[in-house]
């Protein structure tokens, strides 16, 4: 058994970990295109866009002489070619918007607000992702996610797994890397902050891909916390 005694803040990976994007933006996005008469295969372009959201990441990585580009605009030129690439007809600029917005109109997994609200009753949560600050904050107005602050790859410009991004969130807190729990459902997320210190926790979602799913069904490294959804990590907590 770890011992978590000395934790003071939780951060959490959002996008598959806290909110169901899949789901999310099928449904948004075949509800929308059905009162525009616009046909497409949303559930196609949903699984596309999201298979492109590494490469846009690395892109930056690739090229710091053109500087930190946010998820928001990564989002917005990958599904332009997304648009061309599935020959979707009759976007207008305020439906490629919409549709980029997408991302901020997520839903939380079923255990999420409730879990993360017994947590905020003991220590400071926060996202630490990959989403950009508008993102994160409009996210969690609309799914109701209780966060005590926000904090994105954005304030450090740096994109996760970068360690920039997990040392930055501890120093914005104050904390040593020991004392912050960095919570994912991905095994790679993990071992990264792992590796600079940081308490770790795991939790499955093996539907996130839906049917696409090819990993992450378990844990595979060994985590301070492997648990089943956020309630049995507050439980774990103490909470």
């Amino acid at each position: 058994m770890s011992d978590l005694s000395g934790v003071k803040a939780l951060v959490f990976d959002v996008f598959g970990t806290v909110v169901d994007w899949r789901t999310s933006l099928i449904d948004d996005f075949t509800k929308w295109g059905e009162t525009r008469g616009i046909k497409a295969d949303w559930t196609a372009l949903v699984d596309g866009w999201r298979a492109v959201y590494a490469a846009s990441m690395d892109e930056v990585r690739k090229n710091p002489q053109n500087g930190y580009v946010i998820l928001d605009v990564l989002h917005r030129r990958s599904l332009e070619k997304l648009v061309a690439q599935f020959d979707i007809k009759g976007l207008s600029e305020a439906d490629l918007q919409h549709l980029t917005l997408g991302w901020h109109r997520l839903h939380a997994w079923p255990d999420s607000v409730a879990g993360l609200t017994r947590l905020k009753t003991k220590y400071i949560i926060s996202p630490l992702s990959n989403g950009n600050v508008a993102l994160l904050t409009n996210m969690a107005k609309f799914a109701g996610l209780p966060w005590d602050l926000v904090m994105s790859a954005e304030l450090f410009e740096h994109y996760k797994p970068d360690p920039e991004t997990y040392l930055g969130a501890a120093k914005l807190l104050c904390l040593p890397p020991e004392q912050v729990m960095m919570v994912a459902a991905h095994n790679y997320d993990l071992k990264h902050a792992q590796k600079l210190g940081l308490k770790t926790a795991f939790v499955a979602r093996p539907t996130e891909y839906g049917p696409l799913q090819k990993y992450d069904f378990e844990a595979t490294g060994e985590w301070d916390i492997v648990a089943k959804d956020f309630g049995e990590i507050a439980s774990r907590m103490g909470c």
